[in-house]
């Protein structure tokens, strides 16, 4: 996830939450990345003074009562709010990695079993919300942010009662994404059903899998075209195949034509074990895959010891202001994207020559054994100093990266524990 600077016009502080930097914005406000008195980091949303008025605090409000009420292991968690504040605020829990939409962007799609675990895990979260009786109504690539612990659900400011035809918008208006919206949201029908979060849901992994969404125009009147005509399909170029027909399902122009959610995780589960893998197991590849390499929020929160460059490298991982001093050696980067998160292991009988955990061989040169008695005559303290200008630099320099070598693999081995679910 992007942290920028605050600006000037920024507020420092909101409810006890220490504003430390913007992670987001919108038509309506700014989202910040707040600090509790006690540490713990939440995304703070904070409404435009600009558009403040009854209306919007009311909106606001209720999508604060609606927050309360979802909740879910895959769910971003309200942690406080006050609609009748000044500014308006509220403060979800901060998930550190980037969004599915910025993700797929950098590295390109997800290979087919890690989108069918993607499926199986927000197909599940989803059916937790629905049981709540709440819709989504506004799921896309970046309301996915997948986080550490695996993927989130974030941004339930749309989110309507199920079975109630009131919406928090005004009558005939369609709010959503149109990439990611069903033909009955885009047409504005009433009320919506679950099935809307299915065709959601659809049009995320096809993303996820292929990099694109089902319609795509350049002009917003085309796009809506699209997506209500029921003569054109969506575009499932570049699926894999294996995925073709679970997406086709959950694209289906008619709601009534789309799997329920319970059916899109077995269909998921049994991708899944087509490759001979439980989806306990698939879930922790995706979180392993997708999960960012660098403590961002440590980047940001770092202090600079005294003497030490200020700069820190953006694909690097710092280390909290009062972690304990590492070992002498210099800075090891963190593990990136393109590099394993575990070392491999060293080649069975051959340890490492250098390793500071070996004692050096002893000498049988006689001048070693007079220098270790502590009596060396003149000639053959230079005999040494000789030997020492040919071979020493060489052997600091083995030294020196045999000891960088454990500190770089007893950090990527921390990196690796801090990433892992389990």
């Amino acid at each position: 996830m992007h942290i920028a600077p605050l600006s000037p016009e920024d507020p420092t502080e909101l409810g006890g939450y220490e504003l430390l930097g913007r992670i987001g914005h919108g038509g309506m406000g700014q989202v910040y990345l707040g600090e509790s008195p006690g540490g713990e980091p939440a995304a703070v949303k904070v409404i435009k003074p600009s558009v403040v008025d009854s209306e919007t605090r009311q909106r606001f409000a209720q999508e604060v009562e609606i927050l309360k009420t979802v909740w879910g292991a895959r769910v971003a968690a309200l942690l406080d709010a006050d609609a009748e504040a000044d500014p308006p605020w509220l403060a979800t829990e901060y998930v550190e990695g980037l969004d599915l939409s910025r993700h797929v962007g950098s590295h390109g799609p997800l290979p087919a079993l890690l989108t069918a675990s993607l499926g199986a895990t927000l197909a599940e979260a989803l059916a937790t919300v629905h049981k709540q009786g709440l819709l989504h109504r506004d799921l896309k690539p970046a309301n996915v942010l997948l986080g550490p612990n695996g993927p989130k659900i974030i941004d339930f400011g749309l989110a309507v009662f199920a079975e109630s035809s009131v919406s928090l918008t005004s009558p005939n208006t369609v709010v959503g994404t149109p990439s990611c919206m069903p033909p009955e949201q885009a047409n504005g029908e009433r009320p919506l059903t679950p099935a809307v979060d299915v065709y959601a849901l659809g049009a995320v992994l096809l993303f996820a899998a292929s990099g694109h969404l089902p319609y795509r125009a350049d002009n917003i009147h085309v796009l809506f075209h699209q997506v209500v005509d029921a003569t054109i399909a969506p575009d499932l170029s570049g699926v894999p195949e294996e995925l073709v027909p679970l997406l086709t399902a959950m694209l289906a122009h008619r709601a009534q034509d789309r799997p329920a959610l319970d059916d899109v995780v077995r269909q998921c589960r049994a991708l899944i074990e087509a490759q001979g893998l439980k989806v306990a197991q698939a879930r922790r590849k995706l979180t392993s895959y997708t999960a960012a390499p660098a403590h961002l929020l440590d980047e940001l929160l770092a202090v600079p010891r005294a003497g030490t460059s200020s700069k820190v490298p953006s694909e690097a991982a710092t280390a909290p202001a009062d972690a304990p001093p590492a070992r002498q050696g210099p800075a090891v980067p963190a593990p990136s994207s393109q590099q394993p998160l575990v070392p491999p292991p060293a080649a069975p009988g051959r340890p490492d020559r250098m390793s500071a955990d070996t004692p050096a061989a002893p000498s049988t040169d006689r001048t070693g054994q007079a220098a270790a008695r502590g009596a060396v005559p003149e000639q053959a303290a230079a005999r040494t100093a000789a030997r020492s200008k040919d071979r020493g630099d060489a052997g600091r320099r083995s030294l020196r990266h045999s000891a960088q070598a454990r500190i770089t693999a007893q950090r990527l081995r921390e990196a690796y524990a801090a990433s892992t679910p389990f």
